[in-house]
């Protein structure tokens, strides 16, 4: 390689600083003009369109030509545009674009204006939905439902899955444009079918009547599903008939059941109870009523019945037996109320106990007093009968002192009815025996007492 001569000269590098700081000037200067011109084309075609816009809405003479009034408009802008702007080539390709886009514009509002007026207001109609797919196949038969399937089916919560053959009856709806089988489960709780098939556009005819379908039954989820329609019929709903307000009549008598006749025969129990039965007790007489007396005769828990009615006249001569009374029996209380005799009949009396070889202590009348008694051997206290009252001790004491009889014993009007009281003791002691004159049908009530000393002696 050559060496440069010591005295040749070294060539100058050209000034680069100063080439690119003129460059950048020039660049500088160009981008504001294209700028400045940018936004006075932008602003005129702003304009441009204000006043097609306002002129669209103001109520135009129908002669005025939209053409010459969109010329003017144009051209304004474009003179003052054309002043402003220096002569460069720039600057006209900016024009040709402004001339370009300011025709469109009105044209397009020359447009609209021309259709509107006063089909602008018109509400514009929604678009139309595309028709859903209906299923108008039929799918094979299948395989009928059997009972267990057809109980899953009619249960709500229950089944999903199940798939057979079988039938549905319901209301039928229409939902969504589609009709639906509404049916009662078995817990009265409501199960949704949607109903398929070449029928279904028939279906929602029948809407509100009470419709039959056959077909293929699927439950898809636990409270519906869908059913492919073979066959149907449908039924209109009845005319709901306006129910009468209800008269008020009188309870039908009935027949009194065995375990209703014990209650009403038992102390304390079957008050209210009203119905027709037949009741076996003695006959007795408070004043001039006949009484019927069931059970716990003499005690404080006697359940006695007061006869009534046209057939209880000719019960005199019965007094003191033993009858069966037939008609309608009203327990007021728990020891007793009323029959209406529609019919009674006589029966013997009871074996008594038999009175012979016993040595047997006698009280007359209330008189407080001591008795001294055998064991096994007995006592009878005889008290006089007051009308509307009878005489009774506490069913405790009865059992403890052995009361085997308390019989009423009709009386001569002179003498009046009484009552024989007759115990048999069978534990050896000391007693204090009280009789009650208490009042008839309800022994609760107490008009006065006496009480008897008994020495039980072996």
């Amino acid at each position: 390689m050559a060496k440069p001569k010591s005295g040749a000269k070294k060539a100058t590098p050209a000034p680069k600083k100063e080439d690119s700081a003129a460059r950048l000037e020039l660049l500088k200067s160009a981008s504001k003009r294209v700028a400045k011109v940018a936004t006075k084309v932008a602003k005129a075609v702003k304009d441009v369109k204000d006043k097609v816009t306002k002129s669209a809405k103001s109520k135009a003479p129908a002669k005025a030509s939209p053409d010459k009034a969109v010329e003017k408009s144009v051209d304004k802008p474009a003179k003052g545009a054309s002043e402003k702007a220096p002569a460069k080539a720039k600057t006209a390709v900016a024009k040709g674009a402004a001339a370009k886009s300011a025709p469109e514009a009105p044209a397009k509002a020359k447009g609209t204006a021309s259709k509107g007026g006063k089909a602008a207001a018109a509400p514009q109609p929604p678009p139309q939905e595309r028709p859903r797919p209906r299923a108008t196949k039929l799918p094979p038969v299948g395989e009928p439902l059997t009972k267990r399937e057809t109980e899953q089916l009619l249960t709500a919560g229950e089944g999903r899955g199940v798939m057979g053959e079988g039938s549905l009856k319901g209301r039928l709806v229409v939902s969504d444009g589609m009709p639906h089988l509404v049916v009662v489960g078995r817990d009265k709780r409501e199960l949704t079918f949607l109903l398929q098939g070449p029928d279904q556009e028939v279906l929602p005819a029948y809407v509100e009547h009470k419709v039959s379908v056959s077909g293929l039954i699927r439950k898809l989820t636990n409270y519906g599903g869908t059913v492919d329609v073979r066959k149907y019929s449908a039924k209109k709903n009845e005319a709901e008939v306006p129910v009468a307000a209800p008269v008020e009549t009188e309870a039908k008598l009935r027949y009194l059941s065995p375990g209703e006749v014990s209650m009403v025969t038992s102390a304390g129990m079957g008050s209210g109870i009203k119905g027709f039965a037949s009741l076996r007790g003695n006959l007795e007489m408070t004043g001039e009523d006949f009484v019927l007396v069931l059970s716990n005769g003499g005690t404080r828990q006697q359940v006695s019945f007061l006869l009534e009615g046209k057939n209880a006249k000719g019960m005199r001569r019965h007094v003191g037996q033993l009858l069966v009374v037939t008609g309608v029996v009203e327990k007021a209380s728990g020891w007793g109320g009323k029959v209406i005799v529609e019919n009674f009949e006589p029966r013997p009396a009871e074996a008594r106990v038999s009175r012979e070889d016993m040595e047997i202590v006698h009280v007359e009348g209330e008189v407080p007093t001591a008795v001294d008694v055998k064991l096994n051997h007995g006592l009878t206290v005889r008290l006089q009968e007051q009308p509307g009252y009878t005489w009774a001790i506490e069913p405790t004491l009865a059992k403890r002192v052995g009361l085997r009889e308390a019989r009423y014993e009709p009386g001569s009007d002179e003498t009046g009815a009484t009552r024989e009281f007759f115990f048999t003791p069978r534990n050896p002691g000391v007693s204090e025996v009280e009789f009650f004159l208490a009042k008839a049908l309800t022994p609760g009530v107490v008009e006065r007492s006496f009480k008897i000393n008994v020495t039980v002696k072996p």
